[in-house]
């Protein structure tokens, strides 16, 4: 049985602090209220730390198309796990009905997938040095690429007749193949769909390196990239046949036509002695030029034609997780809770959990569901125990709320940090979500602390950061817990998934949702790492995951 809400004492300075949502955060200290003086204040404050059930969540079947980037190589996850990431992609020509001129003949074929970096310094001549983001893993461990011509139409309306999009969903939990699901059942192995080998080495390997792109008399210096240069007579026939000998084909005429023609690429990357790195890549910017002269013999011109990834993309994942996930305790809650990217697992946390005794206004205590009696405590009553009316839609407070949030700690010792070093969970951030609306918190909307260029500097009032000492994340819920006083909101339960990019809100619906949790923030799915929490029911008392809130009441 849980046990009644209790209060303790806290100071008018404290709830200050609070309420100016110092960035800092730091933990507050106990002070006497001695400002006003003993007697002279009418009101008091208080914390409550409520009881609360946070529970594990494995991801199953969710969508893989549509994210805003995409995930390639291979990652060991020491308390995990491995991960391989694949990536098939339609491609587009920049434009149609093209006229190649007079004997086309292709010169090479360029391949250019920007990485994600950062300048960080310019070298003797201002030229930029670059940092690379989002390369997780082994960063001195290649593996095995292949590019392959993709065979399978990827569509791009749902065929029932509907005008929605078409979904693909992931396969990973008990795959050994790059396969994805569709909702009209099928499952889809990108292996059986492979046409032609465009490319294959067994290095590839990331660099910070900058990019040149262009001819021997115009080069142009670019941010990194994957670029490979395609010359073998090999290659030239194949986009020779491909694509020049096409021209006054309808294939080229249109996007349907040359999607239905040319179905795309399969990037599937492969460990070396099971090892090896994960990279996130920039598809929006990828493309592929032919280079290719035309004219008379004596006068020949260059050019160029160009591909553009657009259309369908995709990522398959192969997991091969050693950390089975028990039926989660949906009622008290787990012990441990378990964060993982790439199809893995989320925690779901239960804010007002089961039956609770309730302390009511005459003293009594009686049995009340956890919601019912955070409203009773917080909200006024009439003199039979009734909510007063709404004032202007509002629920009038006999409680305020100044501060609320979610204290989670890390499991240092579940949550390994295996051959990556002290540094493999700095940057890792809490994304927290209402499950009901699958939308971010009213915390994380009111939160003024943005930023495009550090997304983890962003959103630090609402989900901080976490504390290298300590290992302490705190999620704050305030607006969110005034919703439900004052609005009667019903959202009750909030999602903790592991992100690399808070500032990426999107969502991916999961394939036949079995209960609330109908899509997970599409971030989790690009965040390749995991963590472990405590949750409410850990062994470590002090380390239990907690909703506490701080809050003024008159006297």
């Amino acid at each position: 049985m849980k046990k009644p809400i209790k209060a303790l004492k806290l100071s008018f300075f404290i709830i200050l602090a609070v309420t100016s949502f110092i960035a800092c955060d730091k933990d507050f200290s106990t002070l006497e209220s001695d400002v006003l003086g003993e007697g002279n204040s009418n009101f008091n404050t208080k914390v409550d730390s409520l009881p609360i059930a946070a529970y594990n969540k494995k991801l199953e079947g969710l969508r893989i198309n549509r994210l805003a980037s995409n995930l390639l190589g291979f990652f060991y996850d020491p308390a995990y796990g491995t991960t391989t990431a694949s990536i098939v992609a339609q491609v587009t020509p920049s434009s149609y009905s093209p006229n190649f001129g007079e004997t086309p003949v292709i010169d090479s074929v360029a391949i250019n997938i920007p990485y994600y970096s950062t300048v960080v310094d310019a070298d003797t001549d201002g030229n930029s040095i670059y940092r690379l983001d989002s390369v997780f893993g082994n960063t001195e461990a290649k593996i095995k690429l292949s590019i392959y011509q993709n065979n399978y139409f990827l569509l791009e309306y749902d065929p029932s007749g509907s005008t929605s999009t078409q979904d693909y969903y992931s396969n990973a939990s008990s795959s050994t193949e790059n396969s994805i699901l569709t909702p009209q059942g099928n499952t889809i192995n990108f292996d059986e769909h492979v046409v032609d080998t465009i490319y294959q080495t067994n290095n590839f390997l990331p660099s910070a390196k900058p990019n040149f792109i262009g001819t021997a008399t115009d080069t142009t210096r670019s941010a990194p990239a994957f670029h490979v240069k395609l010359e073998s007579d090999e290659a030239k026939l194949f986009w020779k046949n491909t694509i020049l000998d096409k021209e006054g084909d309808v294939v080229l005429d249109n996007p349907g036509d040359f999607k239905n023609y040319f179905r795309g690429l399969y990037l599937k990357a492969e460990a070396i002695n099971n090892d090896g790195q994960m990279v996130l890549l920039n598809l929006a910017n990828a493309n592929i030029t032919i280079h290719y002269t035309y004219g008379a013999a004596d006068s020949r011109l260059q050019s160029t034609y160009t591909l553009n990834f657009s259309g369908n993309i995709l990522n398959t994942f192969i997991n091969d997780f050693n950390y089975p996930i028990e039926p989660p305790n949906t009622t008290e809650g787990d012990a441990t809770l378990y964060l993982k990217g790439t199809e893995g697992s989320m925690a779901v946390v239960d804010l007002f959990s089961g039956m609770v005794e309730c302390e009511d206004e005459d003293g009594t205590i009686t049995m009340r569901t956890a919601f019912d009696c955070f409203k009773r405590t917080y909200r006024e009553l009439d003199e039979n125990g009734e909510y007063v009316e709404k004032i202007n839609g509002n629920y009038p407070l006999k409680k305020l709320v100044n501060d609320a949030f979610l204290e989670v700690y890390e499991d240092s010792i579940k949550a390994v940090t295996g051959p990556y070093g002290t540094e493999y969970h700095k940057y890792d951030r809490l994304y927290a979500y209402d499950i009901k609306n699958s939308l971010p918190t009213v915390d994380y909307n009111l939160d003024p602390v943005e930023s495009s260029a550090s997304a983890f500097n962003s959103k630090i009032i609402s989900l901080s950061q976490r504390d290298t000492i300590t290992g302490k994340f705190k999620i704050r819920l305030t607006e969110h817990l005034k919703n439900i006083l004052i609005r009667d909101s019903t959202s009750t339960k909030i999602g903790l998934v592991l992100s690399n990019n808070v500032n990426y809100i999107n969502n991916a619906k999961i394939l036949n949702p079995t209960d609330e949790v109908s899509n997970v923030p599409a971030a989790a799915i690009i965040s390749p790492r995991g963590t472990v929490l405590h949750g409410n029911q850990s062994a470590t008392e002090k380390k239990r995951l907690k909703l506490k809130i701080f809050y003024t009441e008159p006297k």
